[in-house]
């Protein structure tokens, strides 16, 4: 074996072995850190052709491997708006320039000049809009989505539909003549705009088994389109029979339809309840996250909206992702296209939100492999120390 190779086996481990504490280094740095995964260095021999009666040193080369596939603990935290990824895939998010990448780090929060979510490195959270149709994402590519914009969660009002109006007419109230009125009620519907509009219903007993229900706008002159009575009819048990939908126009909003089903005529009090959709103008309180990833406008009246779902991304082998800057991945040939789907759908997991995924670093880990690192060094830099005690022998000899 020559100097040389003593040399430059000795030059070979030490930088093997200064790759390995470079690496033992980040992940302490980053043992704290949201989503980081784990980086190793991998060695493996380069061997040089040697003759039989002379051998040729080789070296070592290394190679930094990151232990992306492996999930870390889960950690709980104050903030809706902190997200958690349980098994499988990646959140998508974008950088300022609109390039897409791939992350595990969800800690989210509102850009207050955009809107937008954003994490902490600045990258911005993907999803698709919901709207009056199901989403369907392209299997294999991000085609469709975009910021998920918390302003874009505007007040609403909707216009009032349908209603019930249920309870019990007494069986032993006297019949009248109309427009004489038995009894008396009213419900609030709105209009396409949010406007309240209450609409007043007279019951009228008309025989026995027969009571005729009329209904009246009670806020203003403008009157219901549409059928605005009909007669409800009672068998010998007091339950309704025949048509008990009663279907009117509000003024300003939409067609209507009062359900009457549920009514009855027995011997008791007059009892009757009744309730209708539609809201007022209402301003966005508060978002919600839910597990399958789709995101919840909460508006101040108690109204729930899905605005926006959130993909999931993976990869066939997501320890072939290359790392950047902001602890995101992006793809390369090893580790295959994108695979996208949503989360809670099979070979994806769920999302938790007010919850982050911390660091996959064992610190117990890294100091022993500090400490083998270290001693290995300290091995080769001896061998240089030697091969090169050896090489100035060798030149007094020639001098």
């Amino acid at each position: 074996m020559s100097l040389y190779g003593v040399l430059r086996s000795g030059v070979s481990g030490m930088n093997a072995q200064s790759n390995k504490l470079g690496t033992v280094a980040e992940n302490i740095q980053n043992s704290s850190t949201t989503g980081y995964k784990r980086a190793s260095t991998e060695f493996s021999s380069l061997i040089l052709p040697s003759s039989e009666g002379n051998y040729n040193s080789g070296s070592v080369t290394s190679r930094v491997r990151y232990t992306i596939a492996d999930q870390g603990p889960i950690a709980y935290t104050t903030s809706p708006s902190d997200l958690a990824i349980s098994g499988n895939g990646f959140f998508v998010v974008t950088d300022p320039g609109g390039s897409p990448y791939l992350t595990r780090a969800g800690n989210f929060v509102k850009d207050g000049r955009t809107g937008n979510l954003v994490n902490a490195y600045g990258f911005t959270l993907m999803g698709y809009k919901l709207g009056s149709g199901a989403v369907n994402p392209s299997l294999n590519s991000l085609d469709g989505v975009e910021p998920v914009n918390m302003s874009s969660f505007a007040m609403q009002a909707s216009g009032s539909t349908k209603g019930t109006f249920k309870g019990n007419l007494p069986d032993g109230a006297p019949v009248v003549a109309l427009p004489a009125v038995s009894k008396q009620s009213s419900l609030q519907v709105y209009d396409k705009v949010g406007n309240p509009i209450k609409i007043d219903i007279a019951l009228s007993k008309i025989s026995d088994t027969q009571w005729s229900i009329s209904v009246a706008n009670g806020s203003s002159a403008d009157p219901l389109t549409g059928t605005t009575s009909m007669t409800l009819t009672f068998d010998a048990d007091g339950q309704l029979t025949g048509p008990s939908v009663l279907n009117f126009g509000i003024p300003g909003g939409e067609p209507f339809a009062l359900d009457m089903a549920g009514m009855t005529q027995l011997a008791g009090e007059y009892n009757v309840t009744g309730e209708a959709n539609g809201n007022a103008p209402s301003a966005v309180k508060d978002v919600e996250f839910a597990s399958d990833g789709t995101v919840y406008a909460v508006y101040e009246d108690g109204t729930r909206v899905g605005a926006y779902r959130i993909p999931l991304a993976n990869v066939s082998s997501p320890d072939n992702l290359s790392p950047r800057a902001g602890n995101v991945y992006e793809t390369t040939a090893q580790s295959g296209g994108y695979q996208v789907g949503f989360p809670e759908m099979s070979g994806f997991g769920s999302i938790a939100s007010g919850a982050l995924e911390g660091s996959n670093v064992d610190i117990g880990t890294e100091l022993t492999a500090m400490i083998e690192a270290q001693t290995s060094y300290t091995a080769n830099s001896k061998v240089f120390q030697t091969g090169s005690e050896l090489l100035d022998v060798l030149m007094n000899l020639k001098r």
